[in-house]
C-alpha cells in the first residue's frame, strides 16, 4: 500500500486529515497521533498500524468501543477502501488508500470530494472537504456561495453577484450590506477548513472561488 489516508468526519475534528505510514494511536491523551477532545474517548483509545503493505484497525480496550462500518470491533481488523470508523459515539473517520504518486488533481472523484468544497444546488447542501456546513449556509450566504460556484473559478463582478442574492431588491443594497455577506460566508467555510481561503477577491473586479484540491 503506496498511500493511505484517515480523514476526519462528524465529530471535533471534522476536516483534518492524516497520512498512515506506520502506527497511528487514537485516544484523548496528548501523547496519542489523533487527539480526540471529548470525554466519550478513552485516553488510548484505538490504534491503526501498518503491517505488510495493509492497515490494520484495533480497539485498545476502551471503555466506549471502537466500530467499524457500524459494527462493533471485538479483533484487529484489516482495514479496506472507504471504510467508516467511529470512536465511541465522538468521532467518525473515513478510510481512503491510493497511488501516494498521485497529484491531488488526479485523484479519482471520491477522493476530490475530501479535498475541495461541493455545492449541491437542489438540495441547497454543501460541504467542505467532506464535511458538510451545518447549521446549513442562510438563503443570501448560499446564493452568493452558489452563483461563485457555477462560474467555476472565473471572477464574478460585485453587481453579478448582489443581483443573484438580492433580485429587485438590487437598487438598495448597500456596499456594506455586501461586504459583510460576503464576511459571513467566509466564516461560516472556515469554521471547517480555517487555513484556506475559498473566496477570494479580485480587487476592482469582483470575487472568485478558489477551490483547487488542497
Amino acid at each position: 500500500m503506496e498511500f493511505a489516508v484517515l480523514l476526519a468526519q462528524s465529530g471535533p475534528l471534522a476536516g483534518q486529515q492524516w497520512a498512515v505510514s506506520n502506527t497511528l494511536t487514537i485516544g484523548r491523551d496528548e501523547s496519542c497521533e489523533v487527539v480526540v477532545p471529548d470525554r466519550q474517548v478513552s485516553r488510548q483509545h484505538a490504534r491503526l498500524s501498518l503491517r505488510e503493505n495493509a492497515v490494520f484497525l484495533e480497539d485498545l480496550k476502551s471503555k466506549n468501543g471502537t466500530y467499524l462500518n457500524g459494527q462493533l470491533l471485538a479483533a484487529p481488523t484489516q482495514l479496506r477502501e472507504s471504510d467508516e470508523i467511529r470512536v465511541a459515539f465522538a468521532q467518525t473517520f473515513l478510510f481512503l488508500s491510493s497511488d501516494a504518486t498521485l497529484p491531488l488533481s488526479e485523484l479519482p472523484d471520491e477522493y476530490l470530494k475530501l479535498f475541495t468544497l461541493k455545492v449541491d444546488a437542489d438540495a441547497r447542501r454543501v460541504w467542505v472537504r467532506g464535511t458538510e456546513i451545518s447549521p446549513p449556509l442562510s438563503s443570501q450566504q448560499f446564493s452568493l456561495l452558489n452563483a461563485l460556484f457555477i462560474k467555476n473559478g472565473e471572477v464574478v463582478s460585485r453587481e453579478e453577484l448582489i443581483q443573484a442574492v438580492w433580485g429587485d431588491e438590487t437598487p438598495w443594497v448597500t456596499e456594506q450590506a455586501f461586504d459583510a455577506l460576503v464576511r459571513r460566508l467566509r466564516e461560516r467555510i472556515n469554521q471547517i477548513d480555517p487555513d484556506y481561503d475559498y473566496v477570494v477577491t479580485v480587487r476592482g473586479h469582483g470575487l472568485r472561488l478558489e477551490n483547487q484540491p488542497h
